[in-house]
């Protein structure tokens, strides 16, 4: 028989823990007439609640129920790679244990990979419940992505994939601290079959990302997966030399031709704080790419395990 892996990251979700298992057992049937042996990984990400507990309780009832629980909350992109490494599937899906990635979607998309593709993703295409102001980020950051990154990063894409194992080890290959994990997708390539579903708001419980975690979430993006914000920061020093250099050239002229001295202290403050400003800018960028590069040499692991059933 082959093996379905299912990733299922998990951090202060005790009340979705149960719910989730009962959900994909109603897909168990099919997996079982398709010769499909099923494990579920949770990954317990450093949870303070009794998340664990729960997980323990289904092992019990079910031994295809699997734990690996962190020393301490790494990040959800920590807890899919954890999940992906610990997993030895044929098949590997990855899916949130809050049910926004319904499980009754994973039949539709084993039959797209036994079709040939290497994986099947999902993107919302609405984003019903969210607040405004965060969708209306979300797609400009999508729409950005497009513009400097050569990655292909799908607009409302999310985390919700099953894919083979080749695509699996490819995603393992990549390494790096800095993850963003939509981004290594489209990287490494492989061939990919986008399936569309309304929103589906969370079971229990309330989101752990909030706008400002998605915002760093979003600087992780832009700096793994494109180098054109320090080429504006070139383009910045560039143009304000030019400009700086016109300026010297004007003013000559004016005392010359005029004899007029310059004038105006204002406008001098406002010139000093906008190139002083925009100079800051551009160190801020250049400086998150250094901060990245400072914690990739540095060869932390990107997850611990403290233990494992």
């Amino acid at each position: 028989m082959s093996k379905l892996s299912v990733i299922v990251p998990c951090y202060n979700e005790e009340e979705n823990v149960a719910y989730f298992y009962d959900e994909l057992m109603k897909q168990d049937a099919f997996f079982r007439d398709q010769g499909l042996e099923l494990e579920i990984l949770y990954i317990n990400d450093g949870s303070r609640d009794g998340t664990v507990a729960e997980v323990k309780k289904l092992h019990e009832k079910d031994e295809r129920v699997h734990l690996v629980s962190f020393s301490r909350n790494f990040g959800k992109e920590a807890a899919m790679y954890a999940g992906l490494e610990q997993a030895d599937g044929d098949y590997v899906a990855i899916m949130d244990v809050d049910l926004q990635d319904p499980p009754a979607l994973l039949p539709e998309m084993y039959r797209y990979i036994k079709e040939g593709y290497d994986s099947v993703a999902t993107r919302r295409v609405t984003r019903k419940g969210e607040p405004p102001v965060r969708s209306f980020f979300a797609r400009k950051f999508y729409w950005l992505m497009r513009k400097i990154s050569r990655t292909e990063i799908m607009d409302g894409a999310r985390d919700y994939r099953l894919m083979t194992r080749q695509m699996a080890e490819a995603v393992l290959s990549m390494q790096e601290y800095n993850r963003f994990t939509k981004g290594i997708y489209g990287w490494v390539g492989f061939e990919t079959k986008w399936l569309e579903y309304e929103n589906i708001e969370r079971v229990k419980g309330e989101t752990k990302w909030n706008f400002w975690k998605l915002f760093l979430y979003s600087l992780e993006g832009i700096t793994a997966f494109s180098t054109m914000p320090l080429m504006f920061a070139s383009f910045m020093g560039v143009l304000f030399c030019v400009l700086a250099f016109a300026l010297i050239i004007f003013t000559i002229v004016r005392k010359l031709i005029f004899g007029d001295p310059v004038s105006g202290w204002p406008s001098l403050v406002c010139i000093i704080s906008l190139v002083s400003g925009v100079q800051l800018f551009c160190l801020g960028i250049v400086g998150q790419y250094l901060a990245k590069t400072y914690m990739e040499v540095k060869k932390r692991p990107i997850f611990i395990i403290k233990e494992r059933i």
